[in-house]
C-alpha cells in the first residue's frame, strides 16, 4: 500500500479520498490554489502544497505544478478526483514517466475511451449496443445532414473529445441542424479545445443508466449495479438513485455483461462507469465511459455496502479484487441530491457569499459528503457544487421520504441553494413514481416556474 498520496483536487471529493487515505493509514497531501488555501480538505490533510493561483488552468490543470508537488513531498501517487486531470492521458503519462502511481487506468484506456467516436467503435467492436450515428468525427455540415436524413430527426450533436453536456445541441429538422452545427462546433472548441462533433440519433423518451465497474491489473472485473441519472437539468445531473426504479434482474444481468465486455476490450484497470441510454422498451445503448471515479459514487456505496475509494487506492497499489461477482448484492435504495450554490427562483443563476450558518443533517441512513463549515466562503472560480445529501432506505419510498427529512433539517445560510427545488422534486408525484426520463427535469422547471421555491 502507499505511503503518501498527493490528491490533485478540490471541494468535497479531496475531502472524501483525505478520509479514506486515513482509514487506509496512509498520509494525505492535498494540492490547492490560491482560492482554496481555507479549504476543509487543506485542513483535514497531514500536508498541503500550494500548486497556483485560483485560475485551474494554473493550479488544478497544470501537470507540472501537481507532478512536482507530488515529488517534493514524496508521494507514491496522486489521486486526480473527478473533474481537472482525471480522464488526461497526457497527465497519466507524466505520472508513470516520473515513476509516481497514477490513482485510475493507463493513460491508454483514458484516451481510448476519452475520444468519443473511438470509444463508441471499440465498444461496438466489443459487442456493446450503440446508438445509430456517424462512423466518427464528422467532416464538415454536408456530411452531417446526409447521415441526419439516414438516421432520421431528432438528431443530437455532441463533442468528440468531452463530455458533461457542453456543446451537445438537438436538432428537429435541417434548418435546425445547420444552426446548430457552428454552435456545437465553436463550444466543443471552447470547452475542449478540440471542435469535432459526433451525430446520433436523438432518443427522446430515455432514462440515464449507468454501470459501476472495478477492475484489477489480474484480469478479474465486476458491476456493482446501476445508477439511474434522469434527473438532470441540462445534461447535468442533479439527483441520483440506485438501484433504477424501473430496473429488473434480467436486464441487469444484461448491462452489467455489456460494461464488463467493454471493460475486457479495453484492458481497463480500477474504477469507472459504463454509461447507457434505456428506452421504454428495455433497449439500451452505450454513450460514454467515464474512466474515473463519479460524483454520484455515495450511492452504490449505500447499497453495496463496498468504499469504492478504497478500491480505487488498493487497485492502483497492485493488490488484487477480492470481491466476487456474487458478493455484490444491492440492499434497499439510496439516492443523493447535489446542493448546489445556485438561486432556483432566478434560473438557476450562481449564487456566492460566505457561509453563515452551516448544519449538515443527520440522522439513520443520512450521509453528507461536503466541504462546507461556518464562516468559509466557497471560491466563486470553481464549479457550484456545496454538498451531496445521500439517503438510504429499505425500499424507494423509504429513501424518498429519509432525503426529504434530511434536506428540510439541512441549514445553509449566506447564500441560495438548490435544497427548495430538489424539495419540490421529492414531492413531485411523476418522480414518485418513478416514471421519469432525462427530459423531467426541464418539464418540471418549466410546471413550477410560474410559483416561486420555499
Amino acid at each position: 500500500m502507499f505511503n503518501k498520496i498527493l490528491i490533485a483536487n478540490r471541494g468535497e471529493i479531496a475531502v472524501r479520498v483525505v478520509r479514506a487515505c486515513h482509514e487506509l493509514g496512509i498520509r494525505a497531501v492535498v494540492a490547492y490554489s490560491e482560492a482554496d488555501r481555507l479549504s476543509l480538505a487543506v485542513r483535514l490533510a497531514d500536508e498541503a502544497v500550494c500548486v497556483g493561483p485560483a485560475a485551474s488552468s494554473r493550479s488544478y490543470l497544470n501537470p507540472s505544478a501537481l507532478v512536482s508537488a507530488a515529488l517534493i513531498t514524496g508521494c507514491d501517487a496522486i489521486h486526480p478526483g473527478y473533474g481537472f486531470l482525471s480522464e488526461n492521458p497526457y497527465f497519466a503519462e507524466i505520472c508513470a514517466d516520473c515513476q509516481v502511481t497514477f490513482i485510475g487506468p493507463g493513460a491508454r484506456a483514458i484516451r481510448l475511451m476519452g475520444d468519443k467516436a473511438i470509444g463508441r467503435d471499440t465498444m461496438r467492436a466489443a459487442g456493446v449496443p450503440t446508438v445509430p450515428g456517424s462512423d466518427g468525427e464528422l467532416r464538415g455540415v454536408e456530411e452531417a445532414i446526409e447521415i441526419a436524413r439516414a438516421i432520421g430527426y431528432p438528431v443530437l450533436l455532441k463533442p468528440s473529445a468531452g463530455g458533461g453536456g457542453r456543446g451537445m445541441r438537438v436538432a428537429e429538422n435541417e434548418n435546425d441542424l445547420v444552426r446548430a452545427f457552428a454552435t456545437a462546433r465553436a463550444e466543443a472548441e471552447a470547452a475542449f479545445g478540440n471542435g469535432a462533433l459526433l451525430m446520433e440519433k436523438y432518443l427522446a423518451q430515455v432514462r440515464h443508466v449507468e454501470i459501476q465497474v472495478l477492475a484489477d491489473s489480474y484480469g478479474h472485473a465486476i458491476h456493482l449495479g446501476e445508477r439511474d441519472c434522469s434527473a438532470q437539468r441540462r445534461h447535468q445531473k442533479i439527483l441520483e438513485e440506485s438501484p433504477s426504479p424501473v430496473m429488473t434482474a434480467a436486464l441487469r444481468e444484461r448491462m452489467g455483461d455489456a460494461a464488463l465486455a467493454g471493460v475486457r476490450a479495453i484492458g481497463y484497470v480500477n474504477a469507472g462507469t459504463m454509461e447507457f441510454l434505456l428506452d421504454e422498451q428495455g433497449q439500451f445503448y452505450f454513450i460514454e465511459m467515464n474512466t474515473r471515479i463519479q460524483v454520484e459514487h455515495p450511492v452504490t456505496e449505500m447499497v453495496t455496502g463496498i468504499d469504492l475509494v478504497k478500491w480505487q487506492l488498493r487497485i492502483a497499489a497492485g493488490e488484487p479484487l477480492t470481491v466476487q461477482q456474487s458478493d455484490v448484492v444491492l440492499r434497499g435504495h439510496a439516492i443523493e441530491c447535489r446542493v448546489n450554490a445556485e438561486d432556483p427562483d432566478h434560473d438557476f443563476l450562481p449564487s456566492t457569499g460566505e457561509i453563515e450558518h452551516y448544519l449538515p443533517p443527520g440522522g439513520p441512513g443520512v450521509r453528507v459528503d461536503s466541504h462546507l463549515y461556518a464562516e468559509y466562503t466557497p471560491p466563486g472560480n470553481y464549479d457550484s457544487l456545496l454538498a451531496k445529501v445521500i439517503a438510504w432506505g429499505s425500499d424507494r419510498e423509504e429513501a424518498i421520504d429519509r432525503m426529504r427529512r434530511a434536506l428540510h433539517e439541512c441549514v445553509i445560510t449566506g447564500l441560495k441553494t438548490t435544497i427548495p427545488f430538489h424539495l419540490a422534486l421529492l414531492d413531485d408525484p411523476t418522480f414518485r413514481e418513478g416514471n421519469i426520463s432525462t427530459r423531467y427535469v426541464a418539464e418540471l422547471v418549466h410546471r413550477i416556474k410560474s410559483r416561486p421555491l420555499e
